[in-house]
């Protein structure tokens, strides 16, 4: 059978059956916790020794792209999903002749390539910033001149929370930022920069019945390029998070994802969207839906990969995601171990989330605390007040 016949098929996968995660981070952590409660079974492939996501579900050590590991899980699970982009394609591609793998590899090959994902956002008619592929020094010149500086250089490939890219503020940044970023062998692209309001994001799911349903629009605040609050609701006008909610559900369609796709934006000071990056999976900027919404990400990321009606997403309180990282760690477990005046005073409840890291290194993201709150001024009062996340 063809990979195009075998992704065409699709299946009722019940509560019961087990489901096999290619990756074992904290996002296949939490998708066995809100799947269990369902009733499936979990087994994740993930080359780390008692990884977030082996605590709570069965465990095949190895890296991600051995085959031989990965038809083990083939054996071991009714369906197969995956928690992070940096899973080998192939070997996705591969499970698609031995497995059933209803998101198949062409979605997860297409967004591991910025340039493809561009391409692809485009194809579904959907807006992106003004960019240029970039193969030398002498091109990444002329491409600044025609996109104007500031501009963003990036690693096609690889790269997160900040890394692989270069902002170029000015002529001299050139060469360097070329120098370094090519020494990877990654092939480059060149971004203009987008002189945004806000950046939002919207968590679509589709199920493999072509089901679509978008989570509350996020606005979400980076901290040295890493996230570090998503505030829900967004503090946007609702015919722009309607406008947010659409592109996303045309992303969601145009491209054919099975399962969630998150779908990265900015928004400028005239109204204007532009996506800025996409990830076929459960994500960051939803994790508050985990407390806040009548079905959190994870749960309907099961539903719609199993083929299950998919669940309401309504934001049943308002809510401020704010992640913990290292330098947080301690400070939080302290916190959490005694009665928080601050909280009751304001009337917030936070939730906290770690999800089992065995180091806690500065930077690293080591949990989430969500601020259930009557507004979502109140609960960034009570996260200002608890000083732990203050520079």
């Amino acid at each position: 059978m063809t990979q195009n016949a075998k992704q065409a098929e699709t299946k009722i996968i019940r509560p019961g059956a087990t489901i096999g995660i290619l990756g074992g981070g904290q996002l296949g952590r939490m998708m066995a916790l809100a799947g269990s409660n369902m009733g499936y079974r979990f087994v994740a492939l993930e080359p780390v020794q008692d990884a977030p996501c082996g605590q709570v579900a069965g465990q095949i050590v190895a890296a991600y792209d051995d085959r031989e590991a990965a038809r083990e899980l083939a054996k071991r699970a009714d369906v197969i999903t995956y928690e992070f982009e940096n899973v080998d394609s192939g070997v996705a591609a591969m499970l698609m002749e031995e497995s059933y793998v209803p998101q198949g590899s062409q979605l997860l090959h297409t967004t591991q390539h910025r340039l493809r994902e561009k391409r692809a956002i485009e194809a579904a008619g959907v807006q992106v910033a003004p960019y240029a592929e970039i193969g030398s020094e002498q091109e990444l010149r002329e491409a600044a001149e025609r996109l104007g500086l500031p501009s963003v250089l990036k690693t096609a490939t690889g790269g997160y929370d900040g890394k692989g890219q270069w902002v170029l503020r000015s002529e001299a940044d050139i060469a360097p930022a070329y120098a370094e970023l090519s020494r990877s062998g990654a092939q480059l692209v060149l971004e203009q920069f987008i002189r945004f309001d806000k950046e939002l994001s919207v968590i679509a799911a589709r199920s493999s019945l072509g089901e679509i349903k978008t989570f509350p629009v996020a606005e979400n605040i980076h901290v040295d390029n890493i996230l570090h609050l998503s505030i829900v609701p967004a503090r946007i006008s609702e015919d722009i998070a309607e406008r947010a909610r659409e592109l996303a559900m045309k992303i969601a369609e145009g491209l054919g994802a099975v399962g969630l796709i998150a779908v990265e934006m900015f928004l400028t000071a005239s109204g204007e969207l532009y996506v800025n990056e996409l990830a076929p999976r459960p994500h960051n900027s939803g994790h508050y839906t985990m407390e806040a919404c009548r079905t959190s990400q994870f749960e309907q990321h099961v539903r719609a990969i199993c083929s299950l009606p998919l669940g309401d997403t309504s934001l049943m309180t308002p809510v401020v995601m704010v992640n913990v990282l290292g330098e947080h760690v301690e400070p939080v477990i302290e916190r959490f171990a005694k009665a928080d005046e601050a909280a009751v005073k304001r009337g917030v409840a936070p939730k906290l989330h770690l999800y089992g890291k065995s180091e806690a290194k500065a930077k690293r993201k080591m949990g989430h605390v969500n601020v259930l709150a009557a507004s979502v001024d109140q609960a960034l009062a009570w996260i200002d007040e608890t000083n732990i996340w203050r520079a």
